[in-house]
């Protein structure tokens, strides 16, 4: 239910987009989602890298599996000298604090600019509704 217009106002009827418009907004939106999701792994910023450990000679005890374990391994129709290249490889999850700082400042600064243009645009809203005249 629409709220009561004042007498001698026009009900408050906020700006149409074009279609072209919602076009040029859904694209951009799709073109800063996919360069934040690779602007990263294009700077090399993006994850640490692995590390590889070699077994020269590579039984289940020496890469440390159980019966149990190596039983799996074998269902899956590996062999230690196989699994050992798996069993080897672990990921370097090493972070830099200078990085997540930078992230963190981002994204106040993000809400902060919202919250600053959408109390703009509240009060605008407001003024016309209210006061017949949009603030300068």
């Amino acid at each position: 239910m629409d709220a009561p217009t004042p007498p001698g106002r026009q009900p408050y009827r906020p700006p149409v987009q074009s279609v072209a418009g919602q076009v040029v907004d859904a694209v951009l939106m799709l073109v800063l989602v996919v360069i934040t999701l690779y602007l990263p792994l294009l700077l090399k910023l993006a994850g640490g890298g692995t590390t590889k450990t070699e077994f020269p000679n590579p039984t289940w005890d020496s890469l440390g599996q159980n019966a149990t374990m190596a039983a799996q391994w074998e269902k899956l129709e590996f062999t230690p000298e196989k699994a050992a290249a798996i069993i080897g490889t672990r990921f370097d999850y090493a972070f830099n604090w200078g990085a997540v700082a930078l992230t963190a400042l981002v994204i106040v600064g993000y809400f902060v600019f919202l919250f600053v243009y959408s109390d703009r645009q509240y009060r605008e809203v407001i003024a016309e509704r209210f006061d017949g005249t949009p603030p300068t």
